[in-house]
């Protein structure tokens, strides 16, 4: 299985007052890492953002094991898979770097592809089918 890893560094934004990173925050490092695979695989942002197609995340649950800190650098696989002709999960592992044996988080969204001006179920592009294909 080929994992697309993002590197990332905890930022002092990313903390809340106890000096942790908030939860809501850790999902937004996890889109970030979403965003880079995309454009890793040759899907142009701007595009795929803003045409007649959506993909919405529909489920999303996060689950910690340690806490991170301002100025932690972490590690963060993501994996995608296909649920069905118009749906699909990715699913992420955060680590710190250098040490990948055991997971501080992970996470998982689920997307749905729709078409943004009728707001109807569509099946994935052959655009995101290749981007499955990529961090399988």
């Amino acid at each position: 299985m080929k994992n697309f890893i993002y590197d990332r560094t905890i930022h002092f934004r990313d903390t809340d007052a106890a000096g942790v990173v908030y939860f809501a925050n850790v999902l937004a490092i996890c889109h970030e890492a979403y965003e880079t695979s995309l454009v890793a695989s040759g899907i142009d942002l701007k595009s795929f953002f803003t045409g007649n197609v959506a993909v919405p995340i529909t489920s999303a649950k996060i689950d910690f094991f340690k806490p991170m800190f301002c100025g932690d650098h972490l590690k963060v696989l993501l994996d995608s898979n296909l649920i069905s002709a118009d749906s699909f999960e990715i699913k992420y592992q955060i680590f710190f770097d250098g040490e990948s044996q055991r997971a501080i988080a992970i996470a998982e969204t689920k997307h749905t592809c729709i078409d943004s001006i009728i707001r109807k179920r569509i099946s994935l592009s052959p655009q995101l089918l290749q981007w499955i294909k990529f961090n399988q």
